[in-house]
């Protein structure tokens, strides 16, 4: 065990076993509060601190149960100070779910990963674990016609693999085709197809819910991968939001043109998936969120309680 790693596993043992102050672990390491601090977030962050809540019997809120028993998909619900950023909502629903997917995965397990913001916040609190023979699987194509997507969507598959020690399978191919025909050409290739069988055998699928507009902007909506005509053009067809970079109807229908070109996998498609964790923060996704609900993409989901209630709302 090197320097560092001992002063993190002193600063760990001392405050949560010991309850010993942050004050009093800075003057028995000869070190500043906050450098503790720091020793104490990355005990976290490497696993040699984990946090579980065992809550009580009987005592899930309303709102858990009042989803759980409407859509029939296992639901955390992660309380958040009223006042709150909508950045500071969105990592504290990640720290939940990052958690989560830690338990979820196992020896041999075939995650699937559906890039974007929310997405790049859980797998910074994806807790490393012991296990063999994980592969991560990109879920939707990346490019654009500006970018590959390869830095921003590798950086999300490499730090999901990185935690439990597996490989990347990526999806090479674009979000969105230009022409269903073309979508359906690349299909035929063995490469893809390689990776489409992939999709098919997945045991855990993790994703969020898009929205159109929100104060944290969903990625595929703010990084050139659709234009501000074909935006308007989704807005017009009854669009409210979008999973995988599939788009749904309030409704939970999904029957939209611009999904013919689309390469994330359909709502029947997760369907088949044993396991699927969805986690969504932000009210301006309650619309998009109810969508997906309707559409049965979800077995777990994990919310903040504001867009949770908002939700309700819209019933």
């Amino acid at each position: 065990m090197n320097e560092l790693s001992n002063d993190v596993w002193t600063a760990a043992s001392m405050y949560y076993m010991q309850g010993e102050t942050m004050d009093a672990i800075a003057s028995h390491l000869g070190t500043s509060r906050s450098t503790v601090s720091r020793l104490l977030k990355q005990a976290r962050q490497s696993g040699v601190v984990r946090i579980t809540l065992s809550e009580p019997t009987g005592l899930r809120s309303g709102l858990d149960s009042t989803l759980t028993r409407m859509f029939g998909v296992n639901t955390t619900v992660v309380p958040v100070k009223s006042g709150t950023t909508e950045i500071h909502r969105l990592d504290q629903v990640a720290r939940i779910a990052g958690q989560m997917v830690t338990d979820m995965v196992e020896d041999n397990s075939a995650v699937g990963i559906a890039w974007g913001t929310t997405l790049d916040a859980v797998t910074h609190y994806v807790v490393p674990k012991d296990v063999k023979g994980v592969s991560v699987i990109q879920m939707n194509g990346s490019a654009n016609p500006t970018s590959s997507g390869i830095p921003y969507v590798g950086s999300i598959l490499s730090r999901m693999a990185a935690a439990f020690g597996g490989e990347v399978i990526h999806f090479p191919v674009p979000t969105f085709f230009d022409s269903a025909s073309t979508k359906a050409t690349m299909w035929q290739e063995r490469s893809v197809q390689a990776v489409l069988k992939a999709h098919r055998e997945l045991d855990l699928a993790v994703f969020s819910v898009g929205a159109l507009d929100s104060p944290v902007p969903s990625h595929v909506y703010s990084a050139g991968y659709i234009t501000d005509e074909e935006k308007a053009n989704l807005v017009h067809s009854g669009v409210v939001g979008d999973v995988n970079t599939v788009f749904l109807k309030a409704d939970g229908a999904y029957d939209v043109e611009f999904n013919k070109r689309a390469t994330g996998l359909a709502p029947f498609q997760l369907q088949r998936i044993p396991r699927r964790l969805c986690v969504v923060a932000g009210r301006a996704k309650a619309v998009g969120l109810l969508a997906a609900l309707r559409a049965r993409v979800a077995t777990d989901l994990v919310v903040d309680d504001a867009t949770a209630r908002a939700v309700l709302d819209l019933m």
